[in-house]
């Protein structure tokens, strides 16, 4: 039986983070032999064949719940003008550089990139499953507690807009929804939830199960 997600306190919903997360890096990062038991093939099992043969590319995105009353979920609008994914829904994050120290590093140094929220405000607490999507992205969600009270300074060359979405909202898997559409000749599906004019569908939509997952069951 689900929870009744809407229930879910922020004192509440951080303590099970601490409880059920660690930060110790997840098994398959970059280890080709080990293949992420979460991804794209959570709602379209055939993609699994096709990401294991693609070269792998680690990243790390941060997940950011900021801490009201009721939690928010910070969002990103990627730039219309990006060759990968433009106006798509996200969250802050990109590839993991030679020069970070592990995935955190990663997922907080583009966040300071993309949008701008200083460190202080962020408090990194455990990473999600591995998360591995059909070209070969093999992602590690940072789960943060953000401090509310921030100021955001977006960059222009990577990111159109923020906007926030309760975390309860998120959560109700009566939200969300598995679609489908054309990908290079072949049907894929994923999962989708839609937030007033906003489309949070793929990898965005796939690491918001997972943490439902994780944390709600």
């Amino acid at each position: 039986m689900q929870e009744l997600v809407t229930g879910l306190a922020a004192s509440e919903f951080f303590a099970r983070v601490r409880e059920r997360l660690t930060l110790d890096v997840p098994p398959g990062l970059t280890d080709a032999s080990v293949t992420p038991k979460r991804g794209d093939h959570d709602a379209d099992p055939v993609m699994r064949k096709v990401a294991e043969v693609r070269p792998i590319r680690p990243a790390a995105v941060l997940v950011p719940i900021i801490d009201n009353p009721e939690p928010t979920v910070l969002l990103t609008q990627r730039a219309q003008h990006l060759p990968d994914h433009p106006g798509q829904v996200s969250f802050p994050g990109g590839k993991i550089d030679k020069g970070d120290t592990n995935p955190c590093a990663s997922a907080l140094r583009e966040t300071m990139e993309e949008i701008g929220l200083d460190r202080p405000h962020i408090e990194p607490m455990g990473y999600l499953d591995l998360y591995m999507t059909t070209l070969g992205y093999r992602i590690v969600p940072v789960i943060a507690r953000v401090k509310p009270g921030f100021h955001l300074n977006l960059n222009p060359a990577e990111v159109d807009s923020t906007f926030e979405v309760p975390l309860a909202f998120l959560m109700d898997q009566a939200n969300v929804q598995r679609h489908l559409r054309e990908w290079q000749g072949m049907t894929r599906h994923y999962y989708a939830i839609t937030f007033g004019e906003r489309y949070i569908w793929g990898v965005t939509a796939g690491i918001l199960r997972n943490l439902y997952d994780r944390i709600y069951r």
